[in-house]
């Protein structure tokens, strides 16, 4: 036993050395114009008079000083080295008629059909996935550690990908940082990940719930933050959410929805602020800008967890929903537009807001940016047919800028916060993420929220260099998609 201690307590002893001279490094690089440029200075000074002045020269050590502190004080660079999402196993393979199936033998009728309705018109192929749990019902409810094993299947499954594809080791990890909606077991699911991939005792860890699909770019605005406060570090992201946690078995028709909407994946980042990374990397972070509607009553309710008269509880989704998305989407692209937007964009949109606002002119048509000009590829959460429909009239997209949100949705489904990380996998195995190309990913959640994450691309994808979930059928797609897909009760 005592040599055991002594064994971990001189391995910590080198780890925390090995910290050590990182820091060290850190401080030389942040304090390079103090080392560097002051002596220069004062060998200037020497070669003229000896001595510099003090009244003369402090004007200049000023400048320089401040010089030090902008440099010091600008945000590091942050780069999205590589990202995986989870596909499940065919067994987890589910269609809409199977599912329906299942429903009608847990349902009454009024809520079977409701149900078939929303399934019918979902834009969801025959291919998305269910846990094993949802096949059981009714005869066996859903339990607690059927959703924790469910969960450490996907996030497990997403991990492991990720390390094999960047080749980092899961010991070099500083930071984890985990986003669900539903599920909030203890120990934490962070804690699960550090437990399985045996991670250091100085990890930070955080868990992100009840903060709905939006929260995957919560975590990415997280992770941006603490890796600027962190020493060449690496920081895990790990988006998903729990399908049978979410179940809802009562009868309100505004909690039934979810049930046709929400399917198994999960989804694996790996950032780092390493300056070397910045080779190997596909992404650079460029922007983060976040809206929160949680002050107006409408919007904060528009989607709410409650339960119902019977006592099951359930996940509302209110009538003015897409209203409330839209108002959201439009406060976070007022934000948005000015760091991305070309000159000529802004000084038309500024003219509109002039004409509004100060001469009263309220039967001046509306003035939409065109943001085609400030970005090549646009991720929307694929939240529902309704969602991406209401997205492409608002900001005047293309169905070619529309594809792989809604191929997304057809295939895999509404995966909540990592829907918008197997749009980005399409696009690069279709092959047309190119270098100096940018990204723009749009999430929505409960609160209400709306978030934007914004991606330089630092090299051209090879679709035949990647492996995702959708390499081994990218060919087959894009499908036709029709309105109504007919079921059988």
């Amino acid at each position: 036993m005592e040599q055991n201690i002594f064994s971990a307590q001189q391995s910590q002893s080198t780890f925390f050395s090995f910290k050590n001279i990182k820091l060290g490094f850190h401080f030389l690089v942040s304090y390079a114009p103090y080392l560097i440029i002051i002596p220069a200075l004062l060998t200037l000074g020497d070669l003229k008079n000896r001595i510099i002045p003090m009244l003369k020269s402090w004007p200049i050590i000023l400048i320089v000083f401040l010089a030090a502190l902008y440099f010091r004080g600008r945000p590091g660079n942050v780069y999205l080295v590589d990202f995986a999402c989870y596909k499940p196993d065919r067994a987890d393979m589910m269609s809409k008629q199977e599912l329906l199936n299942i429903m009608s033998s847990t349902f009454d009728n009024e809520a079977v059909h409701f149900q078939k309705k929303v399934l019918e018109r979902s834009g969801y192929s025959d291919k998305t996935y269910l846990p094993g749990s949802i096949r059981m019902l009714p005869a066996k409810l859903l339990t607690f550690d059927e959703s924790r094993m469910g969960l450490e299947k996907v996030m497990f499954g997403a991990i492991d990908d990720l390390l094999v594809k960047t080749k980092v080791k899961a010991c070099e990890i500083g930071i984890v940082i985990v986003n669900i909606g539903l599920y909030n077991p203890t120990p934490s699911l962070s804690a699960m990940i550090v437990n399985h991939y045996k991670l250091g005792v100085d990890v930070l860890t955080y868990n992100i719930s009840g903060m709905g699909c939006s929260a995957g770019l919560i975590s990415i605005d997280l992770a941006n933050r603490l890796l600027q406060t962190q020493v060449s570090t690496y920081a895990l992201v790990v988006s998903t959410e729990s399908n049978d946690s979410g179940y809802y078995l009562g009868k309100d028709r505004s909690k039934l929805v979810s049930n046709c909407l929400f399917r198994m994946g999960a989804a694996a980042i790996l950032l780092s602020n390493h300056f070397s990374d910045s080779h190997c990397s596909k992404y650079k972070l460029m922007h983060v800008v976040r809206t929160h509607k949680g002050a107006d009553d409408k919007a904060f309710k528009s989607i709410y967890q409650e339960q119902d008269e019977d006592g099951n509880i359930g996940i509302s989704l209110s009538k003015g929903l897409m209203v409330v998305a839209g108002e959201t989407l439009k406060s976070n692209i007022t934000t948005l537009g000015p760091l991305v937007l070309p000159v000529s964009e802004q000084i038309l949109y500024f003219a509109y807001i002039i004409a509004r606002k100060i001469f009263k002119m309220k039967n001046i048509k509306p003035y939409i940016p065109d943001f085609k000009l400030a970005f090549d590829h646009f991720f929307i959460h694929a939240g529902g047919r309704a969602v991406l429909d209401e997205i492409k009239t608002n900001l005047e997209l293309t169905e070619w800028h529309m594809e792989p949100s809604r191929m997304t949705l057809y295939r895999f489904g509404n995966t909540s916060s990592s829907s918008v990380w197997y749009e980005l996998a399409y696009s690069e195995a279709k092959g047309r993420i190119k270098k100096g190309d940018r990204a723009w990913q749009i999430g929505f959640g409960s609160g209400f929220k709306c978030n934007s994450v914004v991606w330089h691309a630092l090299k051209t994808i090879n679709p035949d260099m990647e492996k995702n979930p959708w390499t081994d059928e990218i060919q087959d797609f894009p499908v036709n998609v029709p309105e109504i897909m007919p079921l059988s009760v």
